[in-house]
């Protein structure tokens, strides 16, 4: 079972984001559950979402402790909580930033991974260019397919023309596309 954890805030898309992973898992004939964590219902509040994919049916219901795949939405929460709290050794990191993991402070933790399984992308700034709203969400699943090989990016593609039909789905599929080449590229 792949376990998926995004960490972001109130605004940010984080649950769309884990529903849409799912319908992508769903889209390829696997097995996915998206569960959200809301703390306080607001703007601006952390957010948690969990995403587990599988061949087979899951049956855990509980949040995900143990993730193979952290997508950090907002990078303040770095100093907020504990993000990276049970992150496998042989896991992998996406954050939406343009810093670089020293000046956000988590490079000790960053090198930790393997090579390869740890990535910068400017989700927002990619979402204002294609979308012109500060939502990463979408942006950040195409990096996440470009990173791991446990959905394809037509999937997610699919996924997202579900939630957003017509022309705000096009433009979503433009910015993932965006992030999905960007992170090919490094």
């Amino acid at each position: 079972m792949f376990q998926v954890r995004i960490h972001g805030r109130g605004g940010q898309g984080v649950v769309s984001a884990a529903e849409m992973l799912s319908v992508a898992a769903f889209e390829e004939g696997k097995h996915a559950q998206a569960v959200p964590s809301f703390g306080s219902e607001r703007m601006g509040a952390p957010v948690v979402a969990y995403v587990r994919i599988d061949d087979k049916e899951i049956e855990l219901r509980e949040p995900v402790l143990e993730p193979d795949f952290l997508i950090v939405q907002d990078p303040t929460l770095f100093s907020a909580i504990d993000v990276f709290a049970g992150l496998r050794d042989d896991g992998y990191l996406l954050v939406n930033t343009t810093k670089s993991m020293e000046e956000l402070g988590v490079a000790e933790t960053a090198q930790k991974l393997p090579p390869g399984r740890v990535a910068a992308v400017p989700a927002t700034e990619l979402a204002m260019r294609h979308l012109k709203r500060p939502t990463p969400n979408t942006v950040l699943l195409g990096a996440f397919t470009a990173m791991s090989d446990v959905v394809r990016i037509d999937s997610v593609f699919r996924a997202i023309e579900r939630k957003f039909p017509g022309k705000v789905g096009d433009m979503n599929i433009a910015a993932a596309q965006a992030a999905y080449d960007a992170a090919i590229a490094d």
